[in-house]
């Protein structure tokens, strides 16, 4: 395995390589890179989550020139997301270099697209149904672009944007590099590169079981400002050895550190601010079981060689899935289990199902336990503690220090309740945090009674809608999920069953999509024809 300086990027994606805490590259990293470097078109079959994202930036931004005036760099991304994601890599990577990224994708106004198009951008990473709106606004100039970059290949096509990337890729010049990055190959892809691509470089990296069986994973669907109120309601509840918590930024590190402290756990903090010698010592005090907690950044956390660690906390999502499957497997290890709990967000669950497609395996969705159920485990606790203490009948002392009260004329069973009292004492330092659910209409089975069955989804977790178009309207079922997954920017993958009929057709869409598509209703055209949508 190469080291990154290996790779001959300039100086300044060096220092942003290093600041961000890589140090070697990833297979997919270690093989593409040099030939983007080289001018070479690149066909890479590779899994989400593999680290492509930095494959294609670094190059990228190691060949183009900052601040020319035109689009020199066209990344195709399926989501909105997975474009915000993208260009906030290149941003990130690029910071040094003051190169121009714009990330471009439906849901958001024209104007301020426009705008900075007419300003000069370097870099423009987009969906391609906004693309291809603002090429026929004539604000998008393909002419000038070096460099083109279709990601998630597989997805678009199961998503009806192969014509779309056609027309984009025919906009741009022949004499382009072209990289093309699929998890699978089927082929329209293939003849996809064919067409567009000159003598690629085919790569293929090995599709691995990313995570060990050892380890509980499990997720918390909970809003952002519910976080830490979710984690404490979490720390109450597992049975906590040593525990790593992973948090994004140097701020938040801090925050949690001292929180969790005031709240009467170990805690302490391993992040970018802590210089080598610091970094020792924390790692030290851990490892002897002076901390409980280790709160860290990715950055700080990369090469720790820490054992024994029963539970590590996502607080909050990596950048890439790999960086999940780095985090977790610092428990489990030696052939023991381990716990690893993440903290999700609604607007973050898409990326949390990316992880499971990396990983290979599903998470639990469990429910953050309440406060009853924290005083429950509370009282538990104690009692066993005094059922132990019991057993052992080491108090003669304190035994001595009752009859006193009891000669004085005090009630044996008050005297014990008064001595109870005192023990949970420290419960004042750790009141129980509000917390409310978080609601997930999308996920909630109705309580009205359902319809006529006539048209029952058959797949758990999927809900049919009526489509006012049908078989008369010549629709087929290729233009159906193109339709719907485009406008409504949904993972074809999230459209099931299709059922054509004369008038309508019925289609089963993903619980968590269902509101989003019928947002849509009147908006979306098949046939050239606008169609309505309604639940069936």
């Amino acid at each position: 395995m190469k080291e990154f300086a290996q790779l001959e990027l300039n100086e300044q994606l060096m220092q942003a390589v290093s600041a961000m805490g890589y140090e070697e590259p990833t297979p997919i990293q270690e093989q593409v890179i040099p030939l983007m470097m080289a001018g070479e078109d690149v066909f890479a079959q590779s899994q989400t989550g593999s680290g492509k994202t930095a494959a294609f930036a670094l190059p990228i931004l190691n060949t183009i020139s900052p601040n020319q005036g035109y689009i020199q760099c066209l990344v195709l991304t399926p989501t909105r997301e997975l474009a915000m994601q993208g260009a906030s890599a290149f941003h990130d990577f690029g910071k040094g270099g003051n190169f121009s990224v714009l990330p471009v994708y439906g849901g958001q106004a024209y104007a301020r697209q426009i705008t900075r198009l007419q300003k000069g951008v370097d870099v423009v990473v987009g969906t391609p149904g906004r693309l291809i709106d603002l090429m026929k606004k004539e604000v998008l100039d393909l002419s000038h672009v070096q460099v083109v970059v279709v990601d998630e290949a597989d997805e678009m096509l199961s998503m009806g944007f192969i014509d779309d990337i056609k027309a984009i890729l025919d906009a741009t010049p022949n004499s382009r590099q072209t990289a093309l990055f699929s998890a699978t190959l089927p082929e329209a892809i293939r003849q996809l590169g064919s067409r567009y691509m000159r003598k690629p470089h085919s790569i293929q990296i090995e599709d691995k079981h990313m995570t060990v069986d050892t380890i509980e994973q499990r997720y918390y669907v909970v809003d952002r400002k519910q976080k830490f109120s979710a984690l404490t309601h979490l720390f109450e509840m597992e049975n906590i050895e040593r525990a790593l918590v992973f948090a994004s930024t140097k701020i938040s590190t801090e925050q949690l550190s001292s929180t969790l402290s005031a709240r009467g756990y170990q805690a302490e903090v391993i992040n970018g601010n802590l210089d080598q010698d610091a970094r020792i010592r924390v790692l030290n005090r851990f490892k002897q079981n002076q901390i409980q907690v280790l709160v860290a950044t990715d950055v700080a956390a990369r090469g720790l060689d820490i054992e024994d660690v029963s539970h590590v906390f996502n607080y909050d999502l990596p950048r890439e899935a790999e960086g999940y499957v780095h985090r977790i497997g610092r428990t489990g290890r030696a052939g023991k289990t381990g716990i690893a709990i993440t903290l999700v967000t609604p607007k973050e669950l898409w990326f949390l199902k990316r992880i499971e497609k990396f990983t290979k395996q599903e998470m639990t969705k469990c429910e953050i336990p309440s406060a009853e159920d924290i005083l429950k485990k509370r009282e538990a606790d104690l009692l066993e503690r005094m059922r132990i203490w019991l057993k052992r009948d080491r108090c003669a002392k304190e035994k001595e220090l009752i009859n006193v009260l009891i000669e004085e004329g005090h009630d044996p069973l008050e005297i014990a309740a008064v001595a109870v009292k005192m023990a949970r004492a420290d419960e004042k330092q750790r009141p129980v945090e509000s917390f409310s659910a978080t609601t997930e209409i999308t996920h909630r089975k109705s309580s009205k009674k359902p319809r006529s069955n006539i048209h029952p989804s058959n797949e758990e977790g999927m809900v049919r809608i009526m489509v006012s178009s049908g078989r008369r309207d010549g629709i087929n079922p290729s233009e159906i999920v193109g339709s719907i997954a485009r406008f409504s920017n949904i993972p074809g993958r999230s459209i099931g069953k299709i059922l054509i009929r004369d008038n309508h057709s019925l289609v089963d869409i993903d619980a968590r999509y269902v509101d989003q598509v019928l947002a849509k209703t009147g908006q979306i055209k098949m046939k050239k024809d606008s169609v309505t949508f309604k639940r069936a």
